[in-house]
């Protein structure tokens, strides 16, 4: 007797999509320790920290995106060399400018933040509300470091977008 009141037929596209972010976000998850290990320069404190804080927060989504594959009755992906070869997120070299580092880390939440696009859109599909609640949250968190990341990368003199006249 199933626990879940859907089709494993209809939670196929969403268990895809969960393992397509499983893949992401591990790859993610190394090109952030690589970046913890080798920042340099005057910024080195604040990324140092930054990208622990990150590589932290996507290791406990790792853990619980395979569970919610597992909670769908699913077995999650877990080879290396499949995650390489599903992820839209690539590997990055090591010698890199703090600039550019910050930059690869929003390029890929963008990725991640389409790739949980999909997912809200197949889980509703399905009627899968867990998977939706999940991903809803993973997604305000994720806008939420990329707006700080953003933060970082102007300049105090630049602006952002206003709705009153001054």
């Amino acid at each position: 007797m199933s626990y879940l009141n859907m089709r494993d037929e209809k939670l196929l596209p969403v268990v895809v999509e969960l393992n397509t972010l499983l893949a992401d976000y591990h790859i993610y998850y190394q090109k952030l320790r690589n970046f913890h290990w080798n920042i340099l320069g005057e910024n080195f404190f604040d990324l140092h920290n930054k990208f622990e804080e990150l590589y932290k927060d996507a290791q406990l989504k790792i853990d619980e995106i395979a569970e919610r594959i597992l909670t769908l009755r699913f077995h999650p992906m877990s080879k290396y060399s499949n995650y390489l070869k599903i992820s839209s997120v690539e590997e990055a070299k090591s010698l890199k400018s703090d600039k550019y580092m910050v930059s690869e880390i929003l390029k890929d939440h963008k990725i991640i933040l389409g790739q949980m696009s999909a997912i809200i859109e197949k889980a509703e599909e399905a009627s899968d509300e867990g998977t939706i609640d999940l991903i809803g949250s993973y997604i305000r968190q994720l806008e939420k470091a990329s707006w700080m990341l953003e933060a970082w990368t102007k300049k105090t003199s630049d602006k952002l977008q206003s709705v009153m006249v001054d």
